[in-house]
């Protein structure tokens, strides 16, 4: 059942409302590969449309008080998720490079290490031949991307100054910011406890600076044993790792000072540039495959956001548009299929578990009720004694209970809701620039 809107929700619903925002926002992006002309003069208007409504009715918002209150919880989310995020670039640079370009590149055949057997991927390539052109056109069509579901969220999250969804607006956010967090903390440790061939075989040596052979961590437990029936019955065996380390050249080691302790797992090369930071831009989404995709989690995290604060239409359009990323991503071998259902399933799991962050429940009504079950045995007894003042006054307090906090003043309110503006901005054009490209 869809949440409940207020009454200025629903007269902007009248008019086009939440919905057909997001859908325009998608369909304008959209014209960027159909008609580039039209998309440079719609855009811009687009945009300052919903920058001049957020602007106009930011004063009338009745809710800063709590966005205030909710703003150390969102910072501490933004910090959990970049360090989410660093710990996850340092292990997409390390499975990647930890078994040298020779793993990515040939086998004991001499050829391209060969991709997994994906019946998803069988499963496309036959609908291809039987489905219309048409629709394997749109199943084909770059309709919706990464940064599509972080602005998709963005515009849900400011939607709580027209009252479209619950307050304040940065509970929604720290949920949906510590969520991903640890939904990619769960990935990292994933991906990193059994290395997977990457769908797409030329890709290290085509993105990649990484020494031919592998790290004497893999040439001790694992290339002496990787395909020898002997080798891997012995192993099993004693149980105890037996082949000695080969002698090849001297990996390059740079200054990194405190940061040196990096060397040995990202393996940098000469030409990688000066720091630790500069390689790890370079990690992108790696050359190995990493179970679970990173962007369907991103989508679904969206999707369960949509559906659970504002419901309607459009969020079961944004599951279509789930599930239309999640084959795109299959159909062009960025992932297998098994990544993609795991990613949907994780991230509805995870947005369930997190409901303590914020939720669509009422939770002043809560308050309410549970000093009401609180004094409920004095109500009675005032009752029976006719104390009228007894039970005005046990009233007050059940109503001051579900009433916020002592408010802010307006000088501190006015301060917080022209940053929260500004970051906001410089966080949508970040948005845009580092991840338009996935």
């Amino acid at each position: 059942m869809p949440p409940p809107r207020p009454a200025a929700c629903r007269r902007s619903l009248a008019v086009g409302g939440l919905g057909l925002a997001a859908a325009a926002y998608v369909g304008v992006d959209h014209l960027s590969h159909m008609s580039p002309s039209l998309h440079g003069r719609l855009q811009p208007a687009l945009w300052a449309t919903l920058a001049l409504a957020t602007a106009t009715r930011a004063p009338f918002y009745r809710r800063w008080d709590a966005e205030i209150r909710a703003a150390p919880k969102f910072l501490a989310a933004m910090i959990f998720m970049l360090a989410a995020l660093l710990c996850e670039a340092v292990s997409v640079r390390f499975v990647s490079a930890v078994l040298g370009l020779q793993w990515h590149r040939s086998n004991i055949n001499n050829r391209s290490t060969a991709p997994l057997p994906d019946t998803g991927q069988w499963l496309l390539l036959a609908l291809n031949e039987r489905l219309p052109q048409a629709i394997v056109g749109l199943l084909r069509a770059r309709i919706i991307t990464l940064h599509h579901y972080l602005m998709l969220f963005i515009m849900l999250g400011f939607s709580a100054l027209f009252d479209c969804i619950k307050g304040p607006g940065l509970g929604i956010a720290t949920r949906y910011m510590f969520t991903m967090a640890v939904g990619r903390f769960l990935r990292t440790i994933t991906f990193l406890a059994t290395i997977l061939p990457s769908a797409r075989p030329w890709c290290a040596e085509s993105r990649y600076r990484i020494p031919e052979h592998p790290h004497a961590w893999a040439q001790k437990y694992y290339a002496p044993y990787a395909s020898d029936p002997r080798a891997i019955r012995r192993v099993i065996l004693w149980d105890m790792p037996y082949a000695a380390v080969q002698d090849y050249t001297v990996e390059y080691r740079p200054e990194w000072g405190q940061m040196s302790f990096l060397i040995d797992i990202l393996r940098p090369t000469a030409g990688d540039g000066p720091s630790w930071y500069h390689l790890l831009k370079k990690a992108s989404g790696g050359c190995s495959d990493l179970m679970y995709s990173g962007h369907v989690l991103v989508a679904v995290l969206t999707a369960m956001a949509w559906t659970e604060a504002y419901g309607g239409w459009i969020s079961v359009v944004i599951w279509f548009l789930v599930l239309h990323s999640a084959q795109r991503e299959i159909r062009e071998r960025h992932h297998y299929s098994v990544d993609c259902i795991v990613a949907i399933y994780v991230g509805i799991l995870l947005w369930r578990m997190t409901g303590f962050i914020w939720s669509m429940r009422d939770s002043d009504r809560a308050r309410r009720l549970a000093k009401l079950e609180e004094v409920q045995n004095k109500l009675f007894r005032a009752a029976k004694d006719s104390d009228i003042d007894e039970i005005r006054g046990l009233l007050n307090e059940v109503e001051l209970a579900g009433l916020a906090k002592k408010a802010f003043s307006r000088h501190v309110i006015l301060s917080f809701a022209a940053s929260m503006i500004i970051f906001t901005l410089l966080f949508v054009l970040l948005t845009f620039t580092l991840a338009s490209d996935g």
